[in-house]
């Protein structure tokens, strides 16, 4: 049995990724900011925490998820925050759980992340330019941080029930993906050691997940 910290577990990829561990049999973290999705938490299996990512340093961090096997970043501001929130969640929160990793002793470090994050923004939008900016500031320290890390980057994230067929790799054209599906890759990617040191795009596609992953470890 796996225990893993889900950061940000009251989102919507966390929501299926703790059923698809539940399924598995895997013990469960979900660090939340309110008492009412800590317990929907519960409801999934799990056992909710409560650490403010924002306001909170890695100290208390550390303290929730001592004991944990692996950390999933799944922590996103959402589509209806500011500029500021992309910084202080998206980027901030990330490097506040990986902080909290070094000082637990929890090495595994999985982040979903975005598609096309280190492409050029257009500054037409710069919500959307700190969003992704965020997110590939993000990944480079992560990649940077020492930890045994894996970064998703899924494209269009869609409620559609999913399939287990994906196209995966180094790039991928732009496209959506069930989350669902991203779910079922991200336990996948706890699960199988040889993910360490990689980082993918990600949409729906026709390989079945687990295929599409050795495959692309295997010709690493």
């Amino acid at each position: 049995m796996t225990r893993v910290a889900i950061i940000g577990a009251h989102g919507k990829v966390a929501q299926q990724l703790m059923r698809v561990l539940y399924d598995l049999g895997d013990d469960f973290v979900g660090v939340v900011r309110n008492d009412e999705h800590a317990d929907d938490v519960y409801r999934l299996g799990g056992e909710g925490v409560l650490v403010d990512l924002e306001r909170s340093g890695p100290e208390a961090l550390a303290s929730a998820i001592a004991g944990c096997d692996a950390i999933v970043f799944t922590a996103g501001a959402g589509a209806g925050s500011g500029i500021e929130r992309k910084r202080t969640v998206d980027y901030g929160g990330s490097i506040t759980s990986q902080a909290a990793a070094r000082q637990a002793g929890v090495r595994r470090f999985v982040q979903v992340s975005a598609w096309g994050a280190d492409a050029p923004v257009d500054d037409s939008d710069p919500v959307w330019k700190a969003y992704v900016e965020a997110k590939r500031d993000a990944d480079t320290a992560l990649r940077d941080s020492g930890l045994d890390w894996t970064i998703l980057r899924p494209g269009g994230l869609t409620t559609d029930e999913g399939t287990g067929l994906i196209t995966l790799g180094d790039s991928v054209p732009r496209g959506s993906i069930a989350r669902e599906d991203v779910a079922r890759l991200i336990a996948l990617a706890l699960h199988e050691q040889a993910t360490i040191g990689h980082q993918w795009e990600v949409i729906g596609g026709d390989t079945p997940i687990e295929d599409a992953v050795r495959s692309l470890v295997a010709s690493a």
